[in-house]
């Protein structure tokens, strides 16, 4: 575990301080040498993968995802996706203790359908719970709905994960408004899930307040990914910057940046 003290302006999950505000997938890059190279590239420390279609050791003629992603160097964050019910999600999570020995950070989504890949909010709130009753310390995958993001904060999840448009889309945040509630109502890190398309797009989640930011499309999909994620990590920490300076006031009128007053002329 990291210490906060020793990190300036840490992100905090679940009592472990860090660094990076970028959290990152592994899904859709061409092999695991370019996931490695993306991902350092990142600067994430944070790194998600779906345990249903990852191979972590399980069969030993397709490459190791962990040879790519070293336990030792990155925090795992195991995700449920593909899962439709709590039951398969709490199923997965069970999973990826058993293969990471013991691991209980998780990432929970639980989908609705395989058109817009929304999640299933009742489904997420009784797999949160079990989760949790569990001992999993459970990040959550979640709808732009404030009330939903307060409850699962009150289940106990450890941070909650609104969608900015739906997975993969790169419509960027299509909701800023909701997004601001619930950053303005949480307890809890809040992290932009879903929908990030570029760099403006995680400037603007962080502008808005959130803690951090976790994408994969928009990085994996892009034209050179290894580029597009330094550039993410870049955008993600200069939102955060302009979000603790705080912006100037939003006028309906122009406001002269000389003085009008005292000419020579």
């Amino acid at each position: 575990m990291t210490h906060a003290a020793a990190i300036a302006d840490p992100l905090i999950i679940a009592g472990q301080a860090f660094q990076s505000r970028l959290l990152v997938g592994t899904g859709h890059y061409a092999d695991l040498a370019e996931t490695q190279a993306a991902v350092n590239a990142s600067g994430a420390q944070i790194v998600t993968f779906a345990v249903r279609r990852s191979n972590l050791g399980q069969n030993a003629q397709e490459p190791n995802l962990l040879d790519a992603i070293a336990p030792e160097k990155f925090t795992l964050l195991p995700n449920t996706a593909g899962c439709y019910t709590a039951k398969d999600a709490v199923r997965t999570c069970l999973l990826a203790r058993e293969l990471l020995d013991g691991h209980d950070l998780v990432k929970l989504e639980v989908l609705g359908d395989e058109q817009t890949l929304y999640p299933d909010i009742g489904e997420t709130l009784i797999a949160a719970r079990q989760l949790v009753e569990l001992g999993f310390k459970v990040m959550v995958y979640t709808s732009d709905d404030p009330l939903v993001a307060r409850r699962l904060e009150e289940l106990g999840c450890v941070a909650v994960m609104p969608l900015g448009a739906p997975i993969g889309s790169g419509l960027g945040i299509r909701n800023p408004y909701n997004i601001r509630l619930i950053v303005e109502n949480a307890h809890v890190p809040v992290i932009v899930d879903a929908g990030v398309g570029t760099a403006s797009d995680a400037a603007i989640a962080m502008e808005l307040g959130c803690d951090g930011v976790l994408m994969n499309t928009a990085i994996a999909r892009a034209r050179e990914p290894i580029r597009m994620a330094s550039a993410m990590r870049q955008a993600v920490s200069a939102g955060r910057e302009a979000y603790q300076a705080g912006r100037m006031p939003r006028r309906l009128s122009a406001d002269a940046s000389s003085p009008l007053s005292g000419l020579f002329i």
